[in-house]
């Protein structure tokens, strides 16, 4: 184990309060990650507070099957100034949006990633971009301090596990991932139960949704691309959150003989959120990084402020290896 787990570990030992906080939009790896760490700091009698920076907090429907949502906060009901601040699944700082100040002024933030663009952040910063996922560092830092873990902990890690490894797909899937997801199992939790919620639970209109999204799909074969886009209309219009459409990423990229799969969702805020997925012919991690974004070689994303058509043709030719615009 590195210096820096040895020292993260010591510090969390000797706190008695610790503020946690995952990356806006949090996906099952931010939430599991920092609710399972946060779960298991408690049975050890420290005191936690758990936040992320989305105003109001909606939380998707498979949180509910992570013990320990229910004890989330607001942002601004997050301390001001922590003597020990945790950051979980944060690419980037911005990720923590008007969680950043808070982590500008705690005595010591640990921050744990698994991202290759991560370039280091926080006192004690926990980066392993070979790690399948940040619940799997999180279970290294257990590990490393030592005791029992509780069994909230271990549903809360299997989440981030199984989906950030597309449920053990993934070329991050080592060895040592799947002997952590066994050790994990071995904790009493309805495993099918929770791989339902996480999977297996749209509504019918998300299932028209996809319909308009594939209606929409768009092969540009000198980029390698297929991409779709879903404006804020398209979800109003179905009744559908956006955090359920997370998963049509991986409907879009089974096109066959095509390297890179690419959607373009509009934010609230007008903006466009790009989620790119490849089979290994492209560096999607640096495409990304090009467009302000990060993420890993084969998954990526980033946000932007073009419309769909303006932000794919900048984005085939960054596939392309072309020069981009400003």
């Amino acid at each position: 184990m590195t210096p820096d787990f040895e020292r993260a570990a010591q510090v969390l030992a000797d706190a008695t309060e610790v503020a946690l906080a995952c990356h806006v939009n949090p996906d099952a790896d931010a939430l599991g990650s920092m609710l399972g760490l946060a779960a298991f700091l408690r049975s050890r009698g420290v005191e936690t507070v758990c936040s992320y920076p989305n105003e109001p907090l909606e939380l998707p429907r498979w949180a509910e099957m992570l013990p320990g949502a229910e004890r989330l906060v607001p942002a601004k009901e997050f301390p001001k100034e922590p003597a020990v601040m945790v950051t979980c699944d944060c690419a980037a700082f911005d990720r923590l949006a008007q969680l950043g100040h808070v982590a500008n002024r705690a005595g010591e933030v640990i921050w744990i990633d698994h991202h290759r663009s991560n370039d280091g952040l926080g006192s004690i910063p926990l980066n392993d971009p070979e790690a399948s996922s940040t619940c799997e560092m999180v279970f290294r830092l257990i590990e490393t301090m030592g005791g029992d873990m509780p069994d909230e902990t271990a549903v809360c890690l299997y989440a981030g596990l199984v989906t950030d490894t597309g449920k053990f797909q993934y070329e991050a899937t080592t060895p040592a991932t799947l002997r952590i997801a066994a050790r994990l199992r071995e904790h009493p939790f309805d495993h099918a139960r929770l791989v339902q919620a996480l999977y297996e639970d749209n509504p019918a209109t998300y299932l028209q949704l996809v319909g308009v999204a594939l209606g929409r799909l768009e092969h540009v074969a000198d980029a390698d691309l297929v991409w779709t886009y879903l404006t804020q209309a398209d979800l109003q219009e179905a009744g559908v959150h956006p955090a359920e459409t997370d998963d049509l990423i991986d409907v879009i990229r089974t096109a066959r003989d095509v390297d890179v799969a690419a959607i373009v969702k509009q934010q609230k805020d007008g903006r466009f959120k790009v989620s790119a997925r490849s089979r290994g012919g492209h560096d999607l991690a640096k495409v990304a990084a090009a467009f302000g974004g990060g993420g890993h070689r084969l998954a990526a994303g980033y946000t932007s402020t073009h419309g769909p058509a303006e932000t794919v043709d900048r984005l085939a030719k960054a596939l392309r290896g072309e020069p981009v615009p400003a």
